[in-house]
């Protein structure tokens, strides 16, 4: 473990000064392969995914559900499914030697793989518990896409990673909000288990990043339509062989941050973060489209379990419907290690995480404060 958290964090280095590069040519789109019958294997094929994730699905009878707390489970469908295409594409990186997933020698690749062989079992299960949800009410269970990933090394899928996970594990906090206001108590037991499975996953991932594993106290919450934004960026367009309104969820337009490393790496202190977007072709954005005050706009933050922080945005410049701007992050009062999530908002005061998509205009914006440390095995 420490070879392969030294080969990370050397291979953070390297990237850190790719950052701002020119990407040579887009990701290649990846399929799920389908050599073990997933996302319909057969009983022999599900026992041999079973024997790798370590263990079995459920054996309880499938829930029935409100709509909207189904409408979550096809959110869990399809993140799993993005997950189970992006392990399997790691899996495959560095089985294969890929140029930058490259490990020193024989023994760290196995033994890294012997790990990441089991997450991607086990992100299988997930997938397949969600998709069973679905079918056993009767709703529409999303299946696989096309996907794209930006990574060209190892730290970088990592990192993804860490980033990714850290997102879901807020998304399924509102999941599980969702599920006690509609009275559906029957798949809390189950998605508390996946919570604690993915929080497993995601100390591994920071220690590997030279990170502390346990990230903070509470961790930051998000909610549904933020982490169904956030995926379509790993979506080849108009490759899912269903419309994207069959999971009735909103898509805003990516938030991006373009501080710290576009957003994985900001120091942890009080300072302006920039960010853009484009919002060409949303209607609630037209009455501020050239308007470079700021005034009505703001940017709210998602970290730990604090109500969420607004502050407003300044030094606005358009470019048609292209928008940039800073916004403060209050790091030293709100303690904002780890995970904060930023949307453009159009209102600046809430009482609690769901009422933010109704006055978003963009989302989410992923800052991760650089909370590198001296453990065991950093360098």
């Amino acid at each position: 473990m420490q070879i392969i958290a030294t080969v990370l964090a050397t291979a953070a280095a390297l990237a850190s000064l790719t950052t701002a590069a020119p990407v040579a040519a887009a990701p290649r789109s990846y399929n799920i392969p389908a050599d073990d019958g997933f996302p319909t294997p057969s009983p022999e094929q599900l026992r041999t995914i079973a024997d790798l994730a370590d263990g079995t699905l459920s054996n309880a009878p499938a829930p029935k559900l409100a709509p909207s707390s189904l409408t979550a489970f096809q959110l869990i469908a399809f993140n799993e499914l993005f997950e189970v295409a992006f392990f399997s594409s790691l899996v495959h990186n560095i089985t294969n030697n890929v140029p930058g997933f490259q490990l020193p020698s024989d023994a760290k690749r196995d033994e890294l793989l012997d790990i990441l062989e089991t997450v991607l079992a086990q992100e299988k299960l997930h997938a397949l518990n969600a998709i069973n949800v679905l079918k056993k009410n009767n709703a529409f269970a999303p299946s696989p896409c096309q996907y794209q990933f930006p990574t060209t090394t190892v730290y970088e899928a990592i990192a993804l990673a860490e980033k990714f996970t850290a997102l879901v594990l807020g998304t399924l906090q509102d999941a599980s909000q969702l599920f006690a206001k509609n009275g559906d108590f029957g798949p809390v037991r189950s998605v508390a288990s996946s919570i604690g499975n993915e929080g497993e996953q995601e100390g591994f991932y920071r220690i590997l990043l030279a990170k502390k594993p346990s990230e903070k106290p509470f961790l930051t919450t998000s909610v549904a339509a933020f982490a169904y934004s956030a995926l379509q960026g790993f979506v080849v367009p108009g490759s899912c062989p269903y419309p994207l309104t069959s999971i009735d969820l909103p898509i805003f337009p990516v938030l991006r941050v373009e501080s710290g490393g576009a957003g994985a790496a900001v120091e942890p202190r009080d300072q302006l973060l920039s960010f853009s977007t484009d919002l060409s072709g949303i209607e609630a954005a037209k009455k501020f489209v050239g308007a470079t005050s700021g005034q009505g706009l703001w940017v709210t933050y998602f970290s730990g379990q604090l109500l969420p922080i607004s502050v407003p945005v300044v030094n606005v410049k358009w470019v048609g419907a292209v928008v940039s701007f800073q916004a403060s992050f209050p790091f030293e009062e709100n303690m904002m290690q780890g995970l904060s999530v930023a949307a453009l908002t159009t209102a600046g005061s809430f009482a609690a995480a769901g009422e933010v998509v109704g006055a978003t205009l963009a989302a989410p914006g992923l800052v991760q404060v650089d909370d590198r440390t001296k453990a065991w095995d950093a360098i």
